[in-house]
């Protein structure tokens, strides 16, 4: 691992952000064309045959067996419909916004880490997890006699990839990550045709909201328009997943994993740009409380490992 110019790993996460948020973008554009689930299935598609063929030249082994079904069902299942959830949610909210909530991942990933992994917090980590949700209840503004409770659909995604990263972190043991993401390609695109067979032929698509509509809506009844954006999300997610490995395996993950919260950033400067959004001085306020309190728990988190390090040294 080449730790001594993390420079290089910095730049390819802030690629892979950026590249993440222009996906977000390309949903917004699209949503009132094509399905909700009809994109996902194209975009998943797409990338594991680039990520296959990728790993095919590579000559990278896989290993089908998995030793966990059970947790990797789950695990798939969570991670569905989280970003199904936050897909949704870009319907009606901006990017930046939803980008914002998101990042309530990690208070929500300490929290189960603690009860799960049994992990130690302490009263500074809890104090920052706190300080976390403070910034998302600014971001959210809430006027509970008025509340859209659809807004709460990024942390809704949010708690589900928490739980489905810390059940990743329990597998990853003995299934690598190339075992994982076949199972999560495969099992993903699986879900995807189901949902086809049942609401794919747009029966269901009553309604007069964008939103629900989009949800509802049947598959492929605009493919001229819809899918050259779906082929361009599925290419893009494909280089932001090297883009993010090659980050993680080659330079310092604790230097590197930090820059991940410049996809808020590239969501302001992308939502400006393409649909004229600018954040509210409360949203920004909030933003950076979550940013804070989030960079506070890596930073505690760098220096327990790094403790832990110095009272039990590998032996060589």
């Amino acid at each position: 691992m080449n730790e001594e110019n993390n420079s290089q790993g910095i730049i390819l996460v802030l690629v892979s952000m950026a590249l993440f948020s222009f996906q977000d973008a390309l949903i917004k554009l699209v949503f009132e064309k094509a399905a909700l689930y009809e994109i996902y299935f194209g975009r998943i598609f797409i990338a594991s045959v680039i990520l296959g063929a990728y790993l095919f030249f590579k000559k990278q082994k896989i290993k089908f067996k998995t030793e966990y079904p059970f947790l990797t069902v789950i695990r798939v299942v969570l991670h569905f419909f989280a970003f199904s959830f936050f897909f949704i949610s870009l319907t009606y909210m901006s990017l930046a916004m939803a980008n914002a909530l998101f990042f309530s991942s990690p208070f929500f990933i300490s929290i189960f880490a603690k009860f799960f992994l049994k992990e130690q917090i302490g009263i500074r980590r809890w104090s920052a997890i706190f300080l976390g949700f403070i910034g998302i209840y600014i971001v959210l503004n809430p006027d509970f006699s008025e509340f859209e409770y659809k807004n709460l659909l990024p942390v809704l995604c949010a708690f589900f990839y928490a739980i489905s990263m810390t059940i990743t972190k329990i597998t990853s043991d003995k299934d690598n990550l190339y075992t994982q993401l076949f199972y999560f390609y495969t099992l993903a695109i699986g879900l995807c045709l189901i949902i086809f067979i049942f609401f794919g032929s747009g029966e269901f698509n009553k309604y007069n909201d964008p939103t629900m509509q989009f949800i509802f809506r049947e598959w492929f009844s605009n493919t001229t328009y819809a899918w050259k954006y779906i082929l361009i999300m599925g290419a893009t997610a494909s280089i932001s997943f090297v883009c993010i490995f090659k980050a993680y395996s080659s330079y310092s993950p604790s230097v590197v994993s930090l820059f991940e919260y410049s996809l808020i950033i590239w969501s302001i400067i992308i939502g400006y740009l393409l649909f004229s959004e600018i954040p509210t001085l409360r949203t920004f306020i909030g933003i950076s409380l979550i940013i804070s309190a989030g960079i506070y728990i890596f930073v505690r988190e760098r220096i327990r490992k790094q403790d832990i390090t110095l009272k039990f040294p590998k032996r060589r």
